[in-house]
């Protein structure tokens, strides 16, 4: 099988274990394979997409409810909502694998490699969720990450701006919070998340760093500037506001320029 059809396999999958496992094994077998550039797409292979478990429950971002680490369940709520987005990655990164045509093998790869790191995360989360009492699926979840990836369906330029490049990016800017406020908590298992959520940030960068290096290719490609083309981007499909405060040196480190960021302080 064609590892983007792969990727479409696995995509499709609704148990989040064996999601976890088809993506791995597909990014592991595709390690020594050449991916050739026929296209793959064909009429109707929406369907399926993304697959996904009954539970958790889907709810607005607003009716998601709060999450403070204080209390064992509130602690249990968090780890929660960082597996459902760390789920979500997994589909989003292998959506990108199967779903754009046209693109060179590097950028299959990569993103290859992001949903085998994403597919990691969920199993160090999910394990830990598990200590607490609790399995994914236990609490509600919103749907932000996949609305973003449906509304960039067509146009990879706008998927490589307003996904990795917005949407992940603000993980960066969220998950040193996250630990500031599991560091006062000060349990065994709050050290536990932390742990978790600094290997998760340093793979993020990275992940962060491929969708900037894949919209700056299509931008030279296509010919067009990257900072005025995100704007319009950005405002065309509505992306949510980037709020203070920013995790600065991770952006860097993730490839945003001196610009970028200077036009992301002022607001």
């Amino acid at each position: 099988m064609h590892p983007r059809l792969g990727a479409l396999a696995a995509l499709r999958l609704t148990d989040p274990d064996a999601k976890v496992a088809a993506t791995r094994a597909l990014a592991a077998a595709s390690l020594a394979a050449p991916i050739s550039d026929i296209a793959v797409r064909q009429p109707g292979d929406d369907d399926g997409v993304p697959g996904r478990p009954e539970r958790p429950l889907t709810v607005s971002a607003m009716d998601v409810g709060k999450r403070s680490p204080f209390t064992p369940d509130g602690r249990a709520a968090l780890v929660h909502s960082i597996c459902h987005i760390e789920f979500n990655a997994i589909n989003l990164a292998l959506d990108a694998v199967w779903r754009f045509d046209g693109m060179p093998e590097a950028y299959y790869r990569d993103w290859l490699r992001v949903a085998d790191e994403e597919a990691q995360h969920f199993t160090l989360l999910h394990a830990h969720l598990q200590t607490l009492g609790f399995r994914y699926g236990d609490f509600t979840g919103h749907d932000g990450l996949w609305s973003m990836c449906e509304k960039t369906k067509h146009d990879v330029l706008a998927r490589m701006a307003l996904v990795p490049r917005t949407l992940e990016a603000r993980g960066l800017d969220a998950t040193p919070l996250i630990q500031a406020k599991l560091r006062r908590v000060n349990t065994p298992d709050a050290h536990a998340a932390i742990a978790i959520l600094d290997l998760i940030l340093r793979d993020e960068v990275g992940h962060v760093a491929i969708g900037n290096h894949w919209y700056r290719w299509l931008c030279a490609r296509d010919g067009v500037d990257p900072i005025a083309r995100y704007r319009v981007l950005y405002r065309r499909h509505e992306a949510p506001r980037l709020k203070a405060p920013f995790n600065l040196e991770a952006r860097a480190r993730a490839g945003f320029t001196e610009q970028e960021l200077a036009d992301l302080t002022a607001g």
